[in-house]
């Protein structure tokens, strides 16, 4: 079978940048991921803390019998991710030790892409393909959101560089190798799915041995418990295939995804976008048609799918394609730009390209939070760490219950998710006893147009049932007994959302709407 590690022969690269390339390429790759790791590092706390980094933390609180109970049976999704925040939040750690595992599993993922691109063009278009991955929007902020993306690209470009090794060499333990890189990455993210189906498609193509299919299988049986546990999610977020609805705007969506990957400032995307074609048309077949796979199976996939309207995809979730993007993108500009010179310039305006883009998806990513919006919040988690109460009733993992809970661990631990009525309502049904109920109305959010500095004092009706407290921006409502039942919080978490939406807090109009469902289904 042919190799995936040279380039077609028309697209064989200006020498010298090959010769510097070949010597050089492990010190420039370790570059690149020295570089990333300090600007991770560096910018570790600059995003604001965010509600799914509160809710990974506050799930891994529990046993870890009891967080697996959680995602298989209640929230649904991969695991892996919950696993290592529960590793975490035993070790003592918070939301700096979340945000440095994902910086981890970032940076460890530089050498594993600069590897799978190697053996997809050749060292010289692998060494350029890492810098541009490594400067790109997708790989900066996912490097310090402490979530599951940056895991998910290690263990998806695991995969692939197993694959290639394995459809190259065969042998059992390649092909068991693979197998459980694979088995990780669906562990890691829901997506994981959509990796193993574009290597089902290249294995069915390129290697129908055995072995091959043998392994194949086994994936697919060892993964039953997560495809389980996707069809939790799929059934809370309404996510099918057809039911007759509007299709899903594939094109847009990998067209956001590759500028998320480069830079998606038009002027720059259109020229990225056809050096990016250049740059596929150059490979070796194997090469070609696996990143064809990675990119056209995920999108038939999704043009087949229904996606309920708490379903959104994102270019994140196509992270795993990174790589390659990064790769076909890097062998177009070699091609293009045959002289060495002409290369290096061009490499490094859009390695500019890629920063600005990063900064303006992000600008807190670079210029940081507030410093009064930080002050405030820390105030308000530190004034709820002391006063409340271990049966308190939380609504929403808002960064403020994050803060308070790394002020004192024993921080109250029911918390009524806010976009998820089925959820919430048994939440409420299923909770030892129902204290009082804890809202944030925060005037800064990002989502308000426009966000404030500053909130006024203001009580929900009847007045006499809550207490509040301004921080900045910030105003935390309590009620002032506990609520006892789920009809009774209900009832005024209906009150405490419609004052929030009242004075102009975007995303409590979906949360209202999210505790009237709940209403409903209690009655």
């Amino acid at each position: 079978m042919a190799s995936t590690t040279a380039t077609h022969p028309r697209s064989r690269p200006y020498d010298l940048w090959a010769a510097l390339t070949e010597r050089w390429f492990l010190l420039g790759v370790a570059g690149c991921a020295a570089v990333a790791a300090a600007f991770l590092l560096v910018r570790l706390h600059a995003w604001p803390p965010h509600e799914d980094e509160a809710l990974a933390l506050f799930v891994g609180r529990d046993t870890l019998g009891g967080l697996l109970e959680t995602v298989h049976g209640e929230r649904g999704g991969a695991p892996l991710h919950f696993v290592v925040a529960w590793a975490l939040v035993h070790l003592g750690g918070g939301l700096t030790a979340l945000r440095l595992a994902s910086a981890l599993f970032a940076v460890a993922s530089i050498p594993a892409l600069a590897m799978l691109s190697a053996r997809l063009a050749g060292r010289h278009v692998a060494l350029a393909a890492t810098a541009l991955a490594s400067a790109s929007w997708l790989f900066l902020f996912h490097g310090v959101y402490g979530r599951m993306y940056s895991l998910f690209l290690l263990t998806s470009t695991l995969s692939y560089l197993g694959l290639l090794a394995a459809v190259e060499r065969g042998g059992r333990r390649r092909w068991a190798l693979w197998a459980l890189a694979t088995i990780a990455t669906i562990a890691a993210h829901p997506y994981g799915a959509l990796v193993l189906a574009s290597q089902a498609v290249f294995v069915l193509a390129r290697a129908r041995t055995k072995e091959a299919l043998a392994a194949l299988v086994a994936v697919v049986v060892a993964g039953i418990p997560f495809w389980l546990t996707d069809r939790v999610l799929a059934d809370r977020l309404d996510v099918g295939v057809g039911r007759g609805t509007a299709r899903f705007p594939v094109l847009g969506y990998l067209s956001d995804a590759a500028g998320d990957a480069s830079a998606g400032f038009l002027v720059a995307l259109v020229p990225i976008l056809v050096l990016a074609a250049v740059g596929w048309w150059r490979l070796r077949p194997a090469a070609g048609l696996l990143t064809a796979c990675v990119v056209v199976v995920p999108a038939l996939l999704l043009a087949l799918a229904h996606l309920g309207h708490a379903a959104s995809p994102e270019s994140r979730h196509l992270v795993f394609a990174l790589p390659f993007f990064s790769t076909i993108l890097a062998a177009g500009l070699v091609a293009v730009f045959r002289l060495r010179p002409a290369l290096l310039v061009a490499l490094a305006v859009l390695l500019t390209a890629e920063v600005a883009w990063a900064w303006h998806r992000t600008p807190a990513l670079f210029e940081g939070e507030a410093a009064d919006r930080i002050e405030a919040r820390q105030d308000a988690s530190a004034w709820l760490a002391a006063t409340a109460r271990p049966d308190d009733v939380l609504f929403g993992y808002d960064p403020l219950f994050l803060g308070a809970w790394e002020h004192d661990r024993d921080f109250p631990e029911t918390v009524v998710p806010r976009a998820d009525a089925k959820l919430a309502l048994s939440t409420l049904q299923s909770a030892a006893s129902l204290g009082r109920g804890t809202w944030v109305l925060d005037a800064g959010d990002s989502n308000n147009r426009p966000p404030r500095s500053a909130i006024a004092y203001r009580l929900p009706e009847p007045a006499s049932a809550f207490e509040g407290r301004v921080f900045g921006p910030y105003l935390v409502l309590r009620t002032r007994e506990p609520t006892r039942t789920p009809a009774r919080y209900l009832t005024l978490a209906e009150s405490a959302l419609r004052l929030g939406r009242d004075v102009g807090i975007v995303d409590d109009a979906g949360n209202l709407h999210t505790i009237l469902l709940a209403e409903d289904r209690l009655r």
